[in-house]
């Protein structure tokens, strides 16, 4: 099929990647000069693994091709609308105008019988009104919502082989269609769901909503660990062997970031007060403020165990990315941790292996090195807030020879604490006695 993917970033450079990959003729359609040069020249503008390959390849072979113009899009039968929805200026809701921008720009070029399909993450509601809004302007074309669920790391991959599909639509003609976008996934036999808008826009937000609501929960734990002498990691173990709650993301630590999970538990309250049901998700509130939390007890417990003052001292921070195999900084929390230490007077070194750059244009006051030794060395505590492998891997009598003093915090619980102090470390880990 002939697709174009009107946006270019995280979400849509993957979405035209992969795309392509599977087949289809793409053309993706951005307003940022540079990053469609790089894109059309087969270069990722972030760090994503598998994009670059997928990328060179549908690029070299002529199924995708990228633009500044949005009449290139004209001959597609399917435009996937796939802008950023950030948190607004002056408030937790979510800014749409990007979308509605991407919507009115394309109108003009929506052939006979075209299907514009929402992938942008949306307040309920949005659907409806861009649908009637079309119903108006380009009463020949259609509208579907069509949510994303990708995964920072595994993108690449869950757009090839989704673990599910899920379609907003009215009218069979739109469930067709996009059968054929994904008749790859659909012949593997990947579950489709197919419903109306709002309940299409609903699943993107209340699964962020009730994975963040998973995370807060054993953070919350850790926070009764830490007073009690409990430990958080096997009462995690204990409790995920339930069948009804499950393991997976049950570990405790620094807490969640990156560009959606934060930013879509607040535009999901924001959009429930609007609709005057702001109490049934309320909650949320409180798993933003105990995510958080965790961040401030990291620098507590740098305070704790450099004598109730980090001026003046060395801490090597490991991990600046939200989460491993990205690049992406945004409300990171090892970013945070990183500028609240350095903020009370530490010298921070600060690593990673891909966001050093990202790092380093928002908050260019802290000490970066690509060099893990060169972060260590002379360090009088280290702090591991990003669960990188090079990081885990870490040998404590290895390390120990780079140090000025043997003071870790495991802020992700991904060391062994018997290993460490019985290599002479001062182990403190979130949640753990």
């Amino acid at each position: 099929m002939r697709i174009s993917v009107i946006g270019c970033g995280y979400l849509g450079a993957v979405h035209a990647a992969a795309m392509a990959e599977l087949g289809h003729e793409v053309v993706g359609i951005d307003v940022d000069e540079r990053k469609i040069a790089a894109l059309a020249a087969g270069e990722a503008p972030f760090f994503e693994p598998g994009l670059g390959a997928i990328l060179r390849s549908a690029t070299g072979s002529g199924r995708l091709r990228f633009s500044t113009g949005m009449a290139d899009a004209a001959d597609a039968r399917v435009h996937f609308i796939a802008v950023g929805t950030p948190q607004s200026a002056n408030g937790y809701a979510a800014d749409v105008s990007y979308v509605d921008a991407a919507f009115d720009a394309l109108v003009p070029y929506l052939a006979d019988g075209a299907l514009v399909v929402g992938k942008s993450t949306v307040p309920v509601g949005t659907a409806a009104r861009l649908a009637a809004r079309l119903a108006e302007t380009a009463p020949h074309a259609r509208l579907a919502w069509n949510p994303e669920f990708l995964r920072e790391g595994f993108a690449v991959k869950d757009t090839l082989e989704p673990d599910r599909l899920v379609y907003g639509v009215d009218d069979p003609e739109s469930t067709r269609l996009l059968d054929q976008v994904y008749r790859a996934a659909v012949e593997a036999g990947a579950p489709r769901i197919e419903t109306d808008y709002a309940t299409a826009e609903l699943v993107k937000v209340a699964a962020n909503a009730f994975l963040a609501t998973k995370i807060s929960f054993i953070n919350a734990m850790a926070e009764i660990a830490e007073v009690s002498g409990a430990d958080v990691t096997k009462l995690a173990d204990a409790i995920g062997h339930d069948a009804r709650i499950g393991r997976r993301f049950l570990n405790a630590g620094v807490g969640f970031g990156g560009g959606c999970l934060p930013k879509d538990i607040r535009a999901f309250t924001a959009r429930a007060e609007e609709l005057g049901r702001g109490e049934s998700v309320a909650f949320l509130k409180e798993v933003d403020a105990i995510n958080l939390r965790r961040r401030r007890r990291v620098v507590e417990l740098a305070l704790e165990l450099l004598g109730g003052s980090v001026y003046g001292r060395t801490v090597a921070v490991l991990g600046l990315a939200f989460k491993p195999d990205s690049d992406d900084v945004r409300d990171s929390p090892a970013l945070d941790v990183a500028v609240q230490l350095r903020g009370l007077g530490a010298r921070v070194i600060a690593t990673d292996p891909e966001a050093i750059a990202n790092a380093q244009a928002r908050h260019p006051q802290l000490d970066y090195t690509t060099s893990l030794d060169h972060a260590l060395t002379g360090a009088d505590l280290v702090v591991l807030v990003t669960e990188w492998h090079a990081f885990r891997a870490l040998d404590p009598t290895e390390t120990a020879r780079h140090v000025t003093a043997r003071r870790i915090i495991d802020a992700r619980n991904v060391l062994d604490p018997t290993a460490w102090r019985a290599a002479g470390w001062t182990y403190r880990g979130l949640g753990r006695p």
